[in-house]
C-alpha cells in the first residue's frame, strides 16, 4: 500500500493554531480557489478587450452567492443534522459546501448583476469559464484538507487514509480521493477551456463546453463518493443536477452557434 497524503503532510491538510487564531486549511484553499478564478478572469477581460475592474466588481457577488448556495444546499440535504444543530448552519469554513448549489446561485448573482450593468452576458460567461475550472482545481485541496466530499472504501494504490479524529471523513479506512478527482476534474475543463476558446464559433458556446465537460465528470465522481448527498431514487441530487448542466451545457453550444454578440 502506498503512503497516504494524510501520512506524509498532516500539517498542510489541517493547518494550524496559534493562540486564539487558527487558520482551518479548507477555508484557505476555497478562498485561494475564489481569488485565483477571479484574477484569472480578469486576465481573459482584458485579452478580449473587456474592463478586468467588471470582473472585480462582479467577483464579490459571485462570491458571495457562491458561498450561500453551497451552503445552502449541503443544509438542505442535511437536514436532520442542522435540525439539531442550527448553531453550525453558518459555520461553512469546518467543510460543507457542495459546489452544485454554489454555481447555482452565484450564476444567478452574476446575470443579475450584468444586467443591471447592461452587459453582454454571454460574451461575460466565456470570460469566467475557465477560471471556474481553476477555482474548483484549487478549492477542492481544502475539502481534502477538512475530509468531506469523502469517496467510498477502495483497496487502490492512490487510495487515502483518514487519522484526525476532526476529519469530516471516516478514519483509518482507504478510500477514494473524491476530492482530488474534482480537483483533477476542474484542472482539465480549466485547460480545455483554454485550448477552445478560439476554436468557438459564438459567444457563450464556451461556458456550453465547461457546463457539459463539468457536468459529465460531475456525475462520474458522484459514483464513488459515500458521503450522503441526497436521494433522487437511484442516483443523488447532485448527480441530478450534473446532468441538468450537461443538457444546458449542450442546448447552449447549439443554441449559441454563429451568434457573435
Amino acid at each position: 500500500m502506498f503512503p497516504t497524503i494524510i501520512e506524509i503532510a498532516p500539517f498542510i491538510l489541517f493547518g494550524f493554531k496559534l493562540g486564539p487564531f487558527a487558520l482551518h486549511t479548507y477555508g484557505l484553499f476555497v478562498a485561494a480557489g475564489f481569488l485565483l478564478g477571479i484574477a484569472w478572469s480578469m486576465r481573459e477581460a482584458r485579452a478580449r478587450g473587456l474592463s478586468p475592474d467588471t470582473v472585480s466588481d462582479l467577483g464579490f457577488y459571485i462570491i458571495l452567492g457562491a458561498i450561500l448556495g453551497a451552503r445552502a444546499l449541503y443544509v438542505l440535504i442535511n437536514p436532520t443534522y442542522f435540525w439539531n444543530n442550527p448553531q453550525e448552519i453558518l459555520m461553512f469554513w469546518k467543510g460543507g459546501l457542495v459546489f452544485s448549489g454554489g454555481a447555482i446561485m452565484a450564476t444567478l448573482f452574476a446575470l443579475a448583476f450584468l444586467r443591471i450593468r447592461k452587459e453582454n452576458p454571454w460574451l461575460w460567461m466565456d470570460v469566467l469559464a475557465p477560471g471556474i475550472g481553476l477555482g474548483e482545481a484549487v478549492g477542492r485541496i481544502g475539502c481534502l484538507a477538512a475530509g468531506c466530499c469523502y469517496g467510498a472504501v477502495c483497496d487502490l494504490p492512490w487510495a487515502i487514509t483518514f487519522f484526525d479524529p476532526e476529519s469530516l471523513a471516516p478514519l483509518h479506512v482507504p478510500l477514494h480521493p473524491t476530492q482530488l478527482y474534482h480537483s483533477l476534474a476542474g484542472l482539465i475543463c480549466f485547460a480545455v477551456t483554454l485550448v477552445l476558446k478560439s476554436k468557438t464559433q459564438g459567444t457563450g458556446q464556451l461556458m456550453g463546453i465547461f457546463l457539459a465537460l463539468f457536468g459529465t465528470f460531475r456525475f462520474v465522481i458522484e459514483l464513488f463518493r459515500a458521503d450522503y448527498r441526497g436521494d433522487f431514487g437511484p442516483i443523488s441530487v447532485t448527480q441530478i443536477i450534473a446532468l441538468c448542466g450537461v443538457g444546458l451545457g449542450l442546448f447552449i453550444i447549439q443554441h449559441r452557434r454563429g451568434h457573435v454578440r
